[in-house]
């Protein structure tokens, strides 16, 4: 017999012994990583007994809350529609910065005043921030390099929703990610819609959608006194810039590199 492959038997005055048994040891397995679905559902969670901020003057203040860097901003509103501050502005610079890089660019006021109405619109404790500047890539014409573009989610309200109320505003893009779990919003000089169904870091899988909506959309802000945003021209030469603006024809095109 061979010891520890059976059990032997010891005898003592007369009383049987059994020798122990070897247990092997346990082997701790890592916890599994959470799903990517439990990630988008607590960015849509709201925070229990949490709200915006009032102003002095009563008024909800913007709040912004990136998710990357657990950073979070808030700041008074000039009016009803938006408006902010230069300060601020450089503010949320800093807070829609590239993580990876560090990397940040100037933000296009339009786009906070679009923030603003989205958050008191749904009445939301604040804006959360997937993704905001990114460098450009080359040849690349994202609105996210350009400081006009975020990527959100509005705790306590549904993607679609988001995106619904948002494509009523007027020379926006509005994409919907229902794979990655949030809205594209940006401000351009003509509005454009699209979904894309592709997942995080995946191939873009982008189509348009409700064309007829976006033409809408604008005529009804052109009516409000209201106008788009118009192309980033960059260069030396005052008056080329001026009339390249001017010229310019829009183009209906999400940005090229939406995707987490």
């Amino acid at each position: 017999m061979r010891l520890g492959h059976v059990v032997f038997l010891m005898l003592c005055g007369g009383v049987s012994f059994a020798a122990p048994s070897i247990k092997p040891a346990v082997v701790q397995k890592p916890a599994p990583k959470p799903a990517y679905g439990a990630f988008v559902k607590n960015w849509h969670t709201p925070t229990d007994g949490q709200s915006a901020p009032n102003d002095p003057q009563g008024r909800s203040m913007l709040v912004l809350a990136a998710i990357n860097t657990s950073e979070r901003i808030e700041i008074a509103a000039r009016s009803d529609r938006g408006g902010f501050a230069a300060l601020d502005l450089d503010r949320v610079s800093k807070l829609l910065r590239e993580p990876s890089s560090g990397n940040q660019h100037p933000i296009e006021p339009r786009l906070l005043d679009l923030a603003y109405r989205i958050q008191t619109h749904f009445k939301a404790q604040e804006i959360r921030l997937i993704s905001g500047y990114r460098t450009p890539r080359a040849g690349g014409a994202s609105n996210h390099g350009k400081g006009r573009a975020m990527d959100i989610v509005v705790p306590g309200a549904a993607d679609d929703e988001v995106a619904k109320f948002a494509r009523e505003l007027g020379f926006v893009g509005v994409g919907i990610y229902p794979a990655s779990g949030f809205v594209h919003v940006d401000v351009r000089d003509r509005s454009y819609f699209w979904v894309d169904t592709s997942g995080p870091g995946k191939r873009t899988r982008e189509r348009g959608i409700l064309g007829d909506l976006a033409t809408k959309s604008d005529a009804a802000a052109l009516s409000r006194g209201e106008r788009g945003t118009a192309p980033l021209v960059i260069g030396w030469d005052v008056d080329a810039a001026r009339d390249a603006v001017t010229k310019s024809a829009p183009t209906d095109q999400s940005d090229d590199d939406d995707d987490l």
